[in-house]
């Protein structure tokens, strides 16, 4: 019977943090699996946007249990989820392209129908691929194998408490240092920003994991992640569109005023970018 992700008990502090690592996991997985089988019938953005979610998370947890897993195993396992997030996300891309150039004022009324048809060409690909990657078998055996391995490596137990203070601590650092490289790169240099908005999200899922065994209140550093993330976001979205439309400028000239739009879109990308740099400090 599927855990009730709602029910699952936490893992007390003191646990163990391999024997914690499967409450995590199991629920995160089911749920993609949920998402992953419900794309079959709702291919709506929501739901896209769901399953990466979904996906990122699973990433993010392996990534906090790495030091105690096999370096090989954990990469595979984790180029599996990202493999996945990218199929999601590339029907996911063009929604976010249409909903932008669907504002007043980009100019892109005109091929709009143009995009709509990418879009659901798109989405058929991210199917196919979704339904031949079998993501229920897949992470099933994911869990499994990390789980098994988990049991069988001879280390010492480390309490979940010391052992999350210990990551949520490596991704602060991860994320202060990306800070400071974006704050000295030129606003032509998305990349540095790009990094600041990945660091961000993997810390803020740590948080979400293992938040109820921390001590210490961490309400004002999740208050800051979330502005990162929705800046950021926001900027990455921008940027994508735009980078977008232009590998398919070609394919689109015909319907429209192509340039006036990648003009609209520049313009925004420029204003969510100075949105963005001012959290920096």
């Amino acid at each position: 019977m599927k855990p009730d992700r709602e029910t699952v008990a936490e893992p007390a502090g003191e646990a163990p943090a391999q024997q914690a690592f499967a409450s995590y996991a199991a629920p995160l997985v089911d749920e993609a699996i949920e998402l992953a089988n419900g794309i079959r019938h709702d291919a709506s953005p929501e739901a896209l946007h769901k399953l990466r979610v979904s996906l990122r998370r699973l990433r993010s947890l392996w990534w906090a249990f790495a030091p105690l897993l096999d370096k090989g195993e954990n990469a595979r396992q984790r180029a599996v989820y990202k493999f996945l997030a990218t199929a999601a996300g590339k029907t996911r891309d063009w929604d976010i392209l249409i909903e932008l150039l669907s504002r007043e004022g980009s100019g892109a009324q005109a091929f709009m129908p143009k995009l709509e048809q990418a879009r659901s060409d798109t989405l058929a690909t991210s199917r196919e691929t979704l339904l031949n990657a079998d993501v229920k078998h897949l992470l099933r055996d994911a869990l499994a194998t990390t789980s098994a391995q988990l049991h069988v490596m001879h280390q010492s137990d480390i309490a979940l408490r010391k052992f999350a203070a210990r990551r949520i601590d490596a991704s602060e650092r991860s994320l202060k240092k990306r800070i400071e490289r974006a704050r000295r790169a030129k606003r032509s240099h998305y990349d540095a920003f790009h990094d600041v908005r990945k660091a961000g999200k993997k810390l803020r899922y740590l948080f979400e994991f293992f938040g109820p065994v921390l001590r210490g209140g961490h309400k004002r550093t999740l208050k800051r992640l979330k502005k990162i993330q929705k800046r950021f976001g926001m900027l990455n979205d921008t940027v994508a569109s735009e980078g977008l439309l232009r590998e398919n400028a070609a394919a689109l000239a015909s319907a429209g005023d192509i340039e006036a739009a990648l003009q609209w879109l520049d313009k925004k990308r420029k204003r969510r970018l100075r949105a963005a740099s001012g959290l920096l400090g």
